[in-house]
Parts: structure tokens; C-alpha cells; sequence
């Protein structure tokens, strides 16, 4: 038996497959899921899905959102996604370093919030890299 995962973004539909199993970063945790499990609805942090198909895991960094889990369905609503192929891995490690100095320098509120969020999301990049190569 497997689970039919489907990640949705407002432009597209980013992931439409079946696996054996997903790791979601929700709000409270990594949140696991296998075949057979109870139906729940949780929110997603900006962070790192990982899916594994036979014995490959695959990563997919989530920008948030909603997943419901429902009769080995997977639907997941985020704000947005990039796969591992749409990343320069040559560039995360200077990417998160950018990001860190600009929420060093963050004045505003409003700054803080937007750097606060890049930081998150270029820690998720470095470790979604960092599942592909180990």
C-alpha cells in the first residue's frame, strides 16, 4: 500500500505522486506518515518535506501551508515550494550567510519579519541539500 501525496502551490501543482512515506514540517514538529494513518489536518512551517519512495528520500522545501491526511491521501496547500532541482546548490551555504547578516542588520519590524522568513528559508535550502547528499 502506498500514499498519494499532492503538494499544491497557488501557480502549480508541485508534487503528484505515491510513496511509502512523508515527513512533514509541521507547525509543532517533523510530523511522519505511513500508509493507514488517522486522518488529521495540520499547518506547516517553512521547512523541509521529505518523501521516500523505495528507499530513496526525496526533499521538497515547503513554504508553509496546510496538510490533510485522509485514507492514505496526502493534500498539502502551501504558499509555496522549490524542489531540490530549481536550487543552486553551489550558492546555499552564501545564500544563508546573506541571510543571517540582513536579520543582523534588520531595523524595522518589517524588516525583521522579511528577514526573519529568508533565514528560515534558506536554512530549509541547506537542508534539503543536505538529505540529497547524504
Amino acid at each position: 500500500m502506498t500514499l498519494n501525496i499532492r503538494v499544491i502551490a497557488p501557480d502549480r501543482t508541485v508534487w503528484d505522486a505515491n510513496a511509502e512515506e512523508v515527513i512533514l514540517p509541521s507547525s509543532t514538529g517533523q510530523l511522519g506518515i505511513l500508509t493507514g494513518h488517522i486522518p488529521i489536518l495540520t499547518a506547516l512551517d517553512i521547512g523541509v518535506m521529505r518523501v521516500r519512495i523505495t528507499k530513496e528520500w526525496i526533499p521538497i522545501i515547503l513554504f508553509g501551508g496546510f496538510a490533510e491526511v485522509e485514507n492514505n491521501n496526502i493534500t498539502i496547500l502551501v504558499n509555496g515550494a522549490e524542489e531540490t532541482s530549481e536550487i543552486n546548490q553551489n550558492s546555499v551555504q552564501d545564500d544563508l550567510e546573506q541571510a543571517t547578516n540582513y536579520l543582523a542588520e534588520a531595523k524595522t519590524n518589517k524588516e525583521k519579519i522579511e528577514a526573519t522568513q529568508n533565514l528560515r528559508k534558506a536554512r530549509a535550502r541547506v537542508q534539503a541539500i543536505n538529505v540529497l547528499n547524504n
